[in-house]
Order: structure tokens, then sequence, then C-alpha cells
């Protein structure tokens, strides 16, 4: 698909996710429709805004660890969303300039956007494709990942704010088993995933704030997303409020985990 039909493609009679985690971010590439879903669920949820920015702030944490202390140098990110800076390539390459990313979304809008997610170093290398995480052969099997990845060696698996827009009719957990069957041992996924474990009521008004704009939505408790982990070896500190997994130094009051209200963990594969 070209940058031009990507653009019409694109459907703004009704919001979307990525838009609206743009939105959340303070970015400017959503749609009057995305404003106005995402200030419905800021006028439940007003955290949402902190919730957002501590998700990227443990996909660079998460990233930072996985190149330093675990020798990763390939990436595989699915559900990109909308770039915003620092990418994930760039937190990777940073620390080591051959890191290889392969970014995955089924939004024509990211697509719109892709070339900032491959602006690599010339060490390193990155490749944006258009699937989806419910057929995760397809995804796998895409000739974009096989060009960028080497399969036979260590792969973290990023799957960010994704995995509560995949229903339990979706099978989550057997999506995320058959991406990790393929990687070797010393792999890792590194995932984040929002919770209604400290704000029931709260949570479910989002929920249905997206369902009624065409998403559909499953915020899972904490034993339910440390399902994901089964068969890795956690990282300390196991799963834990986003802002809770090795924080960098803090400056001024950290939030709640009720503001933050998202679970995270990082595991290896033996």
């Amino acid at each position: 698909m070209t940058h031009s039909q990507a653009a019409r493609d694109i459907d703004t009679s009704r919001p979307h996710s990525a838009r609206m985690y743009d939105y959340y971010l303070g970015g400017k590439d959503h749609f009057e429709v995305d404003k106005q879903a995402a200030e419905r669920v800021a006028e439940a949820y007003p955290a949402i805004f902190v919730c957002a920015r501590e998700n990227r702030a443990f996909m660079h944490r998460a990233t930072r660890v996985l190149a330093r202390e675990h020798g990763i140098r390939q990436w595989l990110d699915i559900g990109t969303g909308i770039p915003t800076e620092p990418n994930l390539h760039q937190v990777a390459q940073s620390v080591v300039p051959d890191a290889r990313v392969v970014y995955a979304d089924n939004d024509p809008l990211v697509l719109k956007y892709a070339e900032r997610l491959m602006r690599s170093t010339t060490e390193g290398r990155t490749t944006y494709m258009e699937a989806d995480v419910n057929d995760p052969q397809a995804l796998l099997n895409a000739p974009e990942l096989a060009e960028v990845l080497d399969l036979s060696r260590p792969v973290a698996l990023s799957l960010n704010a994704l995995m509560h827009f995949v229903t339990d009719a979706q099978d989550p957990y057997g999506i995320v088993r058959r991406l990790l069957d393929v990687l070797p041992s010393g792999s890792a996924l590194a995932l984040s995933h929002c919770t209604p474990d400290f704000d029931p009521s709260t949570w479910q008004k989002v929920t249905d704030i997206y369902t009624s704009a065409g998403t559909p939505v499953r915020f899972r408790s904490r034993e339910d997303v440390a399902r994901f982990f089964d068969g890795l070896e956690l990282l300390d500190p196991g799963v834990t409020v986003g802002h809770r997994w090795r924080p960098d130094a803090v400056d001024g009051d950290a939030p709640t985990d009720a503001e933050v209200s998202l679970w995270t963990g990082v595991g290896i594969k033996p």
C-alpha cells in the first residue's frame, strides 16, 4: 500500500484507538472524532493522560534494559501506533546502534507517517509493515519481517497497550504464544496492559466508551495479565504497575497506582 492509498483508506467517520492515544500524548495526528471520543474517556478517567505517558516511559525503560543487560539487538513492535519521538528504534539504537526493529500496525494513518519509523542509524535497520496481531502467522511470514529480523537470534516482542484491544473471543493468550513460539531462547516479551483493578467503576465507563465507538476492549486483572508471561522468566520486579517497573529517578510527586492503572512486565524466554 502506498502512502496515498493509505490516506484514502483512513476512516474519519468514527474514532480510532491509535489516534485517541495520539491525543492523550499531546500529538496532532488525530481528527475531531478522535478528540471527542478521547475527551469522553478523559471525563470519565482524567488520569488517562498519566496512563499514556507512563506507558511510553515503560517502553523506553524496558527497551534500554533489554539492550543493555540482556544483549537484545532485534525488536518486533506490534501495535506501533502513530509515531511519537523517541520511538522504540531511537531508544534501542541510542544504546546499541546496530539494533534492528520491525514495526507492525494495521492503521492506515500509521502507514502515512511510517517514514518517521524508518530513520535508522547506518549500523542498524528499521522497517514498517501493515499487519494485524489477530493473524500472527501472516505477520510472521511477512517478507518485510524476514528482510530485517533474523529469527534464529533473540528478538524482543513488544506489545505495548495492545492486548486489551484483543478480546477473550479472539484468543489473546494463543496469539502471544504463537508469536513467542517461533522466537529462540533469549528472546523477550515486553508488555503493558490497562487494568480495572484499582477503579473498576471508572474502567467500566472507559470500556463502554470504546465499545460504543466500535472498538471492543477487554481490560484485565493483574492475574490475567501475568498469564501472558507463562513459561517466561520474569525480570524483577515482575508484573507491576507501569511507573514501578525499574523507575528512573523521580522528580516531584509520583502518580498513584490508580492514576496509572497499567500492568507491565518483561519476561525472557528460557
